[in-house]
């Protein structure tokens, strides 16, 4: 096909680089510097997609991010696909292959269009709601062809075959928008010293200026537009990004940007040696913000406004000017505004007709409309489009006389024909990234829109503050950019701040109007659109306002208004103007809704970056990781570290199985030594002044007296009760304590004390830092562990002057040391703590000087079995969210009578919680010693009760122990403290059924005697 709407000169495409395209099946042409959009006007393409609810066909409407219909699917193969691009953001490149989101069997004719023509009566607004919500058990049937109908783009089935990159920046002054205002302030800015992050997330920097009719410093704007920009990348303080789109703005000035580095240059990121990434994730911490990101065109809601053909006024002028592409040929142009007038100038220049101008003001004056009148284009004053005519395009357009102030139409209706309307009612400041810090936009009445409210270290310009007029924006930025320099710290010179000369233009005064009113009522008339994305029509909103719903928020999750991508760039406004006349309010007393990052969809490469693949779960490894790996360990994940599992050996040429391996394991640690690599247990020092009331808050016991070299175990609770995780913290000063937790607890309760800091008592002197991977820990324990650490130690390791739950500092093996008389075996034990570095030259060490006592490695299945013995629990394994310390029988660690509420006691009160029945933690005696019960296997009362069985609990840990010579295990059962003696039964799958004895959890001394040896 040719380019048929192509104009012959004109646009700043490279008409020396054409390019081939294919879009639903149709190989197309276009230049370099096109974007999809241009390039399918260019070849005459009407419809580009069809709408998401009803299936309606759909053409393009704008030329950047506020696109709500031109939503594409993109790829050539199966691992390039990407759904929901924007075809005005996309540029066009060879051999790029896209197609439509929606229409089967094709766009063109698309058999679910019948259901647009049937929705006025069958698909309102809750339809879903209203129409689904029984049987439920049919739910998920409904679902799938919802979302099969619904106009959605699909993620690849093949693995994406790219890279992707963060990136962490800072800045004195990140600014956000490359128009005029964002120009102005970053040459200010730049000029001055400050070190400057500029993006901007079109292809091109100069934002309006591509297509201005304005001249600046007496040459055409997008010249001087040029010039700044070389001289903007000649400074050493600057970085430019373009195709970089500032996505979400968050606290203290963190704000990430999307940069798009290779997605215009094909399918897949080029390679040269080795593959180019294809976007790049910059988290930025800017010391100052300015947002400039200037303003939307707003359309009038009329009715057929769907209808291909109909875009807005400043779109066409892009299309015109920057990509010299004719949308049409006959135009019928409706505004509210002198701005929109100079589309009908580029219309006629590029030597097609306008037909009129609608203008809904009474009397239009300014520059524009005079320029208008002297090439002689028929203007109808007090007047709009209130009808579009055609189906799958504009052929006629329906004006009439309105009263905007009685919503009526007060005048004939004249139908002009045409193939292309364009409308403007305005401009709405893009105050998404402002809102995104929570902050409420501002209504102004003088430029009717929303403008950015106040945030700390932000400052607006240009149009998004809603200073529109060239001359005035220049202004603005320039002294935004000074502001936001100094506000950095950095010193300005007034020669720094030379503005460019800019005629200053008089324009008339805008009038107000959102929703054109039609002879007939909205119900009744052909369908108005509000947001052209999400179906959502002007009787859609009218309707849900006389259902109650008078919220904006409430307004907008009924009618869906500005859902999904589009983020109500375009309706938002509209819609909240046809509320609010309904509901007989003002704008401002509706109020907004809330915008949330992200600002335009963001690819899961991006989000991700290189945390993927093998990347995507980290493995972790210990400092003697390698010596584990040589020692022929069999590992297993905890966490994300790789922990030794248990060290099979092989003897006379067979390999030990793991069973025989950790019954000598365990052996040797109960009769003679052995050595675990505990350095995955979580570390996290806490200090300051606050350090003991904090803990006393955190743990269920008391932290107050604990002496400085003493250690003592606690328990943590959630706010229900409930054990979320255990260890030991040791007092090293008197404000000074290191905390222990289990392996794969760490994150989370690192997370847990610093959320509780944060939000709750901000006011306590305290701090936390994670050192899990500064300390490396070596476990030495067994009855020969005095002796072996004796042998390579300064420290006093005499039982009475080194007590057990006591910490000593000195050397081991040479090298400073923690050493901590801790055991999770119940044997003696000593927890020696190194600098991670020097980790494998104390293991050695240890090694060396414990051969003649038989020292052991031993694993984390042996370390189990050890603990199980002696009653010890692990949480999230004899723990499942729903144990308290007392179902545990700790009533021992825990502190009713502190004087702070700790997190957890109110919930310990509740009657649930004090229950008697509740599940409690017991030892299991397997009736049979041969027997090792399964993990997880249910307990009952009764074996000869008909299924369902009365289940009362359930075996949390079951090991066979060489040590006792039987199995046993470990479990919850209702009331099961004082079922002490009694026999329980545990029916399997296959119809055998265990017998084990209720007995106490402590299987190995009892009395603990050997750990306080």
């Amino acid at each position: 096909m040719t380019q048929v709407n192509r104009l012959k000169q004109g646009g700043r495409i490279d008409r020396s680089r054409p390019l081939k395209f294919v879009f639903n099946g149709q190989q197309y042409a276009g230049y370099g510097g096109d974007t999809l959009a241009s390039a399918l006007l260019a070849n005459g393409v009407d419809i580009v997609n069809r709408s998401f609810k009803y299936s309606r066909p759909r053409g393009i409407v704008a030329a950047g991010a506020e696109e709500p219909n031109a939503v594409v699917q993109l790829g050539a193969t199966e691992a390039a696909q990407v759904p929901n691009v924007r075809a005005t953001q996309q540029a066009l490149y060879q051999g790029l292959t896209a197609r439509s989101t929606n229409g089967w069997p094709n766009v063109q004719r698309d058999l679910m269009g019948m259901v647009g023509k049937l929705s006025g009566t069958f698909m309102p607004p809750g339809f879903y709601y209203k129409t689904f919500m029984a049987p439920a058990s049919l739910w998920m049937t409904y679902e799938k062809y919802i979302r099969k109908s619904a106009g959605l783009g699909r993620s690849p089935a093949e693995p994406d075959p790219d890279s992707y990159e963060h990136i962490n920046q800072h800045c004195d002054v990140l600014i956000i928008g490359a128009g005029p205002a964002g120009l102005t302030a970053a040459v200010t800015a730049a000029r001055n010293g400050a070190r400057v992050i500029f993006c901007d997330e079109q292809e091109e920097m100069g934002g309006s200026l591509l297509d201005s009719r304005e001249l600046i410093d007496d040459m055409p704007a997008a010249q001087w537009v040029d010039r700044i920009l070389d001289e903007l990348s000649s400074l050493s303080n600057v970085t430019l990004l373009p195709r970089t789109t500032a996505n979400g703005y968050h606290d203290h000035n963190f704000v990430t940007l999307h940069e798009r580095r290779t997605e215009h240059l094909g399918d897949s990121a080029p390679t040269g040696g080795r593959r180019q990434a294809r976007a790049r994730l910059h988290r930025v911490r800017a010391s100052q913000v300015v947002l400039a990101a200037g303003a939307h065109e707003r359309p009038l809601v009329y009715a057929n406004n769907d209808v291909p053909g109909n875009l807005l006024a400043g779109a066409v002028s892009t299309y015109i000017r920057r990509y010299g592409v004719m949308p049409g040929q006959k135009l019928v142009l409706s505004v509210t505004n002198d701005h929109a007038y100079r589309t009908a100038l580029d219309w006629q220049e590029a030597g097609c007709e306008v037909v009129a101008i609608a203008d809904a003001r009474a009397n239009p004056k300014g520059e524009l409309v005079e320029k208008a009148q002297s090439l002689g284009i028929r203007i109808i004053a007090q007047s709009a489009v209130i009808e579009a005519k055609g189906s799958n395009r504009v052929s006629a357009a329906c004006v009439a006389k309105i009263d905007a102030d009685s919503f009526s139409v007060v005048g004939r209706v004249e139908e002009l024909a045409c193939d292309t309307i364009a409308s403007s009612g305005g401009y709405s400041p893009v105050i998404h990234l402002s809102s995104h810090t929570g902050t409420r936009p501002l209504w102004r009445d003088d430029i009717l829109g929303f403008v950015p409210g106040e945030v700390k270290g932000l400052t607006a310009t240009g149009g998004v503050r809603g200073v529109y007029p060239l001359h005035e924006v220049i202004r603005d930025a320039a002294d935004a950019g000074v502001r936001a320099t100094l506000a950095a710290g950095v010193k300005t010179h007034a020669e720094a701040t030379t503005l460019p000369q800019v005629a200053a233009r008089q324009d008339g005064e805008a009038c107000a109007l959102y929703q054109v009113p039609h002879r007939k009522p909205s119900m009744r008339a052909p369908k108005q659109f509000v947001d052209l994305q999400n179906d959502v029509t002007a009787a859609g909103i009218e309707l849900a306002t006389r259902e109650g719903f008078e919220s904006i928020e409430h307004i907008k999750r009924y009618t869906a208004m500005g859902f999904g991508t589009d983020q109500g760039k375009l309706g938002n406004i509209n819609g909240m103007a046809i509320a609010a006349r309904c509901l007989k309010r003002t704008i401002p007393e509706v109020g907004t809704t809330v915008f949330r990052p992200n600002y335009t969809p963001v690819t899961f490469g991006a989000i991700a970056g290189r945390h993927c693949r093998d990347l995507f779960d980290p493995e972790r490894y210990t400092a003697l990781h390698q010596w584990h790996v040589e020692q022929g360990a069999e590992f297993e994940d905890v966490g994300q570290w790789k922990r030794p599992w248990y060290f099979p050996r092989t003897v006379n040429g067979k390999k030990e199985t793991m069973h025989e391996a950790v019954s000598r394991e365990c052996l040797a640690v109960r009769e003679h030594i052995g050595i675990l690599d505990a350095s995955t247990l979580g570390k996290i020092d806490i200090q300051g002044p606050d350090a003991r009331e904090f803990l006393g808050r955190v743990y269920t016991n008391k932290w107050a007296k604990l002496d400085v070299g003493r250690v003592r175990y606690g328990l943590m609770c959630k706010d229900d009760g409930m054990l979320m995780d255990d260890g030991t913290t040791s007092c090293l000063g008197e404000n000074h304590f290191l905390m222990t937790t289990t392996t794969g607890g760490a994150a989370g309760v690192m997370e847990w004390m610093e959320l509780w800091h944060q939000t709750e008592w901000p006011e306590l002197d305290v701090y936390f830092t994670s050192v899990t991977d500064h300390w490396a820990t070596m476990t030495v324990t067994g009855p020969d562990a005095r002796k072996l650490l004796a042998e390579i130690t300064d420290i006093d390791l005499d039982k009475d002057q080194f007590k057990f739950m006591d910490w000593r500092e000195g050397t081991v093996a040479g090298v400073p040391a923690r050493v901590f008389r801790i055991s999770f075996t119940g044997e003696l034990s000593y927890e020696i703590n190194v600098q991670a570095n020097y980790a494998m030259h104390v293991w050695k060490t240890l090694f060396e000087h414990g051969e003649k006592y038989e020292l052991t490695p031993y694993g984390t299945e042996t370390m189990h079995v050890l603990r199980a013995e002696k009653g010890l629990i692990i949480v999230g394994q004899d723990t499942d969210g729903s144990v308290t310390p007392e179902d545990l029988g700790m009533q021992w660690a825990i502190g009713y009578d502190k004087p702070f509420t700790w997190i957890g006691k109110r919930a310990l009160s509740r009657p649930d919680t004090r229950r008697a029945d509740r599940k409690q933690f017991v030892g299991l005696k397997p009736k049979d010693a041969k027997v090792v019960l399964e993990e997880g296997a249910q307990i009952v009362l009764d074996p000869n009760q008909s299924i369902p069985m009365a289940m009362v609990g359930h075996v949390t840990s079951s090991y066979y122990s060489p040590t006792l010579g039987h199995g046993f295990a470990l479990a919850v059962v209702k009331g099961g403290h004082q079922r002490m003696g009694e026999t329980v039964y545990l029916p399997m799958v296959d119809g055998t059924v265990y017998e084990a004895e209720i007995v106490s959890p402590v299987f190995v001394d009892p009395k603990g005697e050997r750990q306080h040896v």
